[in-house]
């Protein structure tokens, strides 16, 4: 193939061009038009094949300009470059420019991208944090490691096994901060509410005192570790329970009434908490409750105080009040004959500590009494105590000591108190009430001496 170099346009013309369309050149082309021998379609089909030729030299044209100057680059460039120089190899095979005519013929990513480049100059990197999972990762690079303890959550059915040992436990010493410092240590997650509902049905269960207790710990506990919401869908809980509660506790619906207003008033459960179910409360179990709970917040101040809601309980009672309570069962008990009542009544007072108080009154008003069937009633009453072990072998013996030390006096009022307390030391001895030694200590009547010895049996005058 010859070439030959065309001076008016500069530019290496490529002999021997081929007719890209294949099918007409001018001249046939030409000659048809004279002739008049084209139809429309032939025409519009002459017409497409003259564009897409103009257009064909056209690209052809400027891929030579551009190859043109890239060769003139490299043979006349500086004084001193090798054309055959990598450098010159680089400028013939490394063009960076489009070959298609597209794009800016700009690097990408404005120079920023590529193996081994960091960015672009003048970019400023922030300080990441380190990734643990990055194969880079040095955990003793990163300081002091604090490995904090991750408690698994209870699940629902370990709540009620976890949860019922600590209230029984509170109900023994009613320190609230044990059991705070307790429940910090669980992980109660979602069910964290159920304690509270928890703690109310075992003390609907137990005494008044309990219900005291648990009335205090839901007030400490509130902003530590539990919620006003958590308290009051604890209480939500129960008002739909309280059928199944009726069957153990009958008094139930006005004991949650108590506790729902002493919470109130302790600022445990939201002051609206009454005004969500007015009107659409359907259960009488649970309309009696709010009505209690209604009653009680209404009424004046002068009257009623939520604080004593549950009554004084235990040792905070006067001890005059505590006498007479035992006095009192002591009557009922010598009139009835009723042991398991009399038992029920002793733990309602809920003084194991004063329980010598009982045996005092017990043994002063055998003395006290005429006739066998008090004696007899007594010592089968005191005889119930200890075996129940409801009194301990410590206040027996310090009621029957009290006796021992108050006998002189007793005797003024009751002139046969010595012979009635030998019989009835020593019944209450044959039926295992008291100890031999607690017999022994009995004090003996004083025996009036008429005769001094050694005075030959003359009577003194």
């Amino acid at each position: 193939m010859a070439t030959t170099v065309l001076p008016c346009e500069g530019v290496l013309s490529l002999g021997g061009e081929d007719n890209d369309d294949g099918v007409y050149d001018d001249e046939e082309l030409n000659e048809g038009e004279v002739n008049g021998n084209w139809t429309p379609q032939e025409k519009a089909l002459h017409e497409a094949r003259l564009k897409a030729k103009a257009k064909r030299r056209l690209r052809k044209s400027s891929s030579r300009d551009s190859a043109r100057e890239s060769l003139s680059e490299a043979v006349a460039g500086e004084p001193g470059s090798d054309p055959h120089s990598p450098k010159g190899k680089a400028l013939q095979n490394h063009d960076r420019k489009s070959r298609t005519g597209k794009g800016r013929g700009l690097p990408k990513k404005g120079g920023a991208g590529g193996k081994g480049v960091w960015g672009a100059a003048g970019m400023v990197y922030e300080m990441e944090e380190p990734d643990s999972r990055d194969p880079n990762y040095d955990e003793s690079a990163q300081g002091d490691t604090v490995y904090a303890t991750v408690v698994p959550e209870l699940e629902e059915g370990e709540l009620e096994k976890t949860v019922n040992p600590i209230v029984q436990e509170y109900f023994e010493h009613g320190d609230t901060r044990e059991v705070e410092m307790l429940l910090k240590e669980l992980n109660l997650g979602p069910h964290k509410y159920e304690f509270s509902s928890l703690a109310v049905s075992l003390s609907l269960e137990g005494k008044a005192s309990h219900r005291e207790l648990t009335s205090r710990l839901l007030s400490d506990l509130v902003g530590k570790v539990l919620s006003e919401s958590d308290v009051a869908r604890a209480f939500d809980k129960m008002l739909k329970e309280l059928p199944d509660l009726i069957l153990d506790t009958p008094e139930a619906p006005q004991m949650l009434g108590q506790f729902i207003a002493r919470a109130i008033a302790d600022h445990a459960l939201p002051m609206n908490f009454l005004n969500r179910y007015k009107g659409k409360v359907d259960c009488d179990h649970a309309r009696a409750a709010l009505d209690r709970a209604s009653v009680l917040m209404t009424m004046k101040r002068e009257m009623v105080r939520l604080d004593n809601v549950w009554g004084v309980g235990g040792g905070q009672r006067p001890v005059k009040h505590l006498i007479k309570e035992m006095n009192l069962l002591l009557k009922e008990y010598l009139v009835s004959g009723e042991l398991l009542e009399a038992e029920h009544c002793l733990r309602d007072l809920e003084v194991p500590h004063f329980h010598h108080e009982l045996v005092y009154e017990a043994v002063v008003m055998v003395l006290e009494s005429n006739g066998e069937t008090a004696i007899q009633l007594m010592v089968k009453l005191l005889q119930a105590f200890w075996k129940s072990g409801l009194i301990t072998l410590d206040q027996m013996n310090r009621g029957f000591q009290r006796v021992y030390d108050e006998l002189p006096e007793i005797n003024l009022d009751v002139p046969r108190a010595h012979s009635i307390m030998e019989a009835f030391v020593d019944l209450c001895f044959q039926e295992s009430v008291i100890t031999k030694q607690l017999r022994d200590a009995c004090p003996a009547r004083g025996r009036k001496r008429f005769v001094s010895e050694g005075d030959g049996g003359v009577i003194k005058s």
